[in-house]
């Protein structure tokens, strides 16, 4: 089931992408000479009208072909040898990339990045459509961030874990969107009764005025999830105690964990340390040692501390679904588009920064376990995870290297702040021989961390 969904995954997120491209290039009158699927030498295809449609052996990209695109840059994609164009030298046509306007130019090589965009806001749309719209079937509070509750909130840092909320301000909250769309929303400046049981307790804050205060209101609390393997990333130190996919946390070096929250602050406060970790599987109790990993963390005020890291994330929650309009689908698709985005781009400013251990990075390898458990959790969960692929390949692929789409940008925004005066030849031949490096390269370091996660290094 792995392969299968893994070709499943790059195959029709790649063709989607090449697509774009493609139904650009057609829009603005330029001549496709070849749909690839697939980077290097051709191993078959079919010839329709002016376009040759080819799968080729290398299946981590794809590129459309277009009259007037540089001979030399496209052997290099093609597999060919560099310098020696495998086309006859054609004449100049009207028809070509470069003979076109910057803004049809521009289009055309931004297309592939707005379909992959497309493609996920058309999924997330379809499963609030179809499904419904996600609620998590609980208001029990796991956590409390007690340093990010604003001032005038303070108190809900004493609410001990496992309180179940059900009233703020009065109106019964059922589920835990409700719980955080309330503390959101409450009016600015006023008090605000949060009303719990297990125990029977109320506290009472006063809303924060400003919206990112809200916002971190309604942020600092976390709900009750279980201390169990949800998923374990391949290589992690999990996996190599062989913790697997619904094991249940007991005790950390003998400390009880009663639930995620507990685990996690157990699991971070030992940076690189060897742990004894006491698990419940299918009713027995066993153990297991666990050499952590470590992970640097910048926090607010600048200073930088190291976590441990385990490799597991929790189960999921409970999840429910509640009918919704179409509209309110294409709206709730939009906002989970623009969150995934803003999350992807947060993980490259912290891998940037080295928020995050550059060892976090996968190839291949780690898309196809994601993958195969993502399959094997449902259609739903394929096809979200798919979406979130999608826009992961589309912010990729607007990143200013040369030979993708985001490097084609750059020279176009020369060529347009030079006043039409593009690079030339031998300048981008320079410059894409130089991006096609830096990209081998990041193949070669994710396809190394994927080993050595494997191998237990």
């Amino acid at each position: 089931m792995t392969v299968l969904a893994t070709v499943i995954v790059l195959g029709v997120l790649i063709f989607v992408h090449e697509l774009g491209h493609f139904w650009a290039a057609k829009a603005v009158g330029i001549e496709v000479q070849r749909f690839s699927i697939g980077l290097g030498p051709k191993l078959f295809g079919f010839q329709r009208g002016e376009t040759e449609y080819v799968l080729s052996a290398i299946p981590l990209g794809g590129y459309v072909k277009m009259g007037g695109m540089d001979d030399e840059v496209m052997d290099r994609i093609e597999g060919g040898p560099a310098g020696e164009s495998s086309m006859p030298k054609r004449e100049p046509s009207p028809r070509d990339f470069d003979q076109k306007p910057v803004w049809a130019r521009t289009l055309v090589i931004s297309a592939g990045v707005i379909m992959n965009m497309v493609f996920a806001l058309g999924v997330y749309t379809f499963l609030a459509a179809r499904y419904g719209v996600q609620h998590i079937e609980s208001t029990r509070i796991g956590a409390v961030e007690a340093g990010a509750l604003p001032p005038g909130t303070e108190d809900l840092g004493t609410v001990e874990p496992g309180s179940r909320v059900v009233r703020i301000g009065g109106v019964p909250v059922e589920y835990w969107d409700d719980v955080q769309q309330r503390l959101y929303d409450g009016e600015p400046g006023t008090s605000l009764t949060i009303e719990l049981v297990e125990p029977s307790r109320s506290v009472d804050i006063r809303v924060p005025v400003s919206e990112e205060e809200r916002l971190s209101l309604a942020t600092a609390l976390g709900f009750w999830r279980e201390a169990g393997a949800g998923f374990v990333e391949p290589g992690s130190p999990a996996a190599r105690a062989d913790i697997e996919v619904g094991d249940r946390f007991v005790a950390v070096d003998g400390v009880p964990v009663q639930h995620w929250w507990m685990f996690v602050e157990q699991i971070e406060s030992r940076p690189g340390q060897r742990v004894a970790i006491t698990i419940e599987r299918d009713g027995s109790e066993i153990f297991r040692n666990v050499t952590l990993g470590e992970e640097r963390v910048e926090h607010a005020d600048g200073s930088v501390a190291y976590v441990g890291k385990i490799g597991v994330s929790a189960p999921l929650p409970n999840i429910v679904y509640s009918e919704v309009s179409l509209a309110r689908a294409m709206r709730t698709g939009w906002d989970e588009t623009v969150g995934t985005t803003l999350l992807i781009l947060d993980f490259l400013r912290r891998l940037v920064t080295f928020d995050i251990s550059p060892r976090s990075v996968g190839s291949i390898v780690t898309i196809g376990e994601a993958s195969g458990q993502a399959a094997a959790a449902g259609l739903d969960t394929f096809l979200r995870f798919m979406a979130l692929f999608s826009v992961n390949l589309a912010v990729l692929n607007l990143l200013p290297i040369p030979v993708l789409d985001g490097g084609h940008l750059v020279f176009l925004a020369i060529e347009a702040i030079r006043g039409g005066r593009a690079l030339s030849i031998e300048q981008r031949l320079k410059w894409s021989n130089v991006g096609f490096l830096i990209i081998v390269g990041i193949m070669l370091w994710a396809l190394s961390n994927d080993f050595l996660r494997l191998l237990g290094l």
